[in-house]
């Protein structure tokens, strides 16, 4: 698809162990089975590195190239190297960066305040007890494990996280609101 707007994006936030990267590792596929061109941006709390040490691209990167783009016939990409630690970048810097003319949706992890729509995760057995206190004023919808929350807004979604249907109805209804 080619488009000349910012695809719809969507985000999916929650404590640390609540298993986000999981839910999208199998909602992805659902999503790419529906032809729907996927990008995604996680945020990382870590120092990380996508590079392979010992390999020529993580030996030119660490001898002082500021970018260094690895390609293949597979895929390329592009690491920056900031001299000094900086200010984390916001989501809203990096949405540019994406090649949003062929994509159909941009998926975000993390980045809880982006502002952006997002899906909240949260397991009981790992975050403990609901609190919407502690839930940012952009969610959509929640994915929950464990008994029903109270006090829940009525303008959120309650999804359950072990229903995968459940949540990829609910992202594709999102979406086909969003791209209409």
């Amino acid at each position: 698809m080619h488009r000349d707007t910012q695809p719809p994006v969507l985000g999916f936030a929650g404590f640390s162990g609540s298993g986000k990267t999981t839910l999208l590792e199998k909602l992805i596929p659902s999503l790419r089975k529906e032809s729907i061109s996927i990008g995604l941006i996680k945020h990382a709390h870590h120092n990380f590195d996508i590079d392979t040490p010992g390999k020529d691209s993580y030996r030119l990167r660490k001898a002082g190239a500021t970018e260094t783009l690895i390609t293949s016939a597979n895929r390329w990409a592009l690491i920056h190297e900031f001299e000094h630690e900086q200010q984390e970048a916001q989501l809203q810097q990096l949405l540019p960066r994406m090649d949003q003319n062929n994509l159909d949706l941009i998926l975000y992890e993390g980045f809880k305040s982006s502002g952006y729509p997002l899906i909240w995760v949260q397991r009981e057995s790992h975050s403990g007890p609901f609190s919407s206190s502690s839930i940012p004023n952009n969610v959509v919808a929640l994915a929950w494990q464990g008994s029903l929350p109270e006090n829940l807004p009525t303008d959120i979604k309650l999804l359950d996280l072990d229903r995968l249907d459940e949540i990829q109805h609910f992202v594709l209804s999102w979406f086909q609101q969003q791209t209409g």
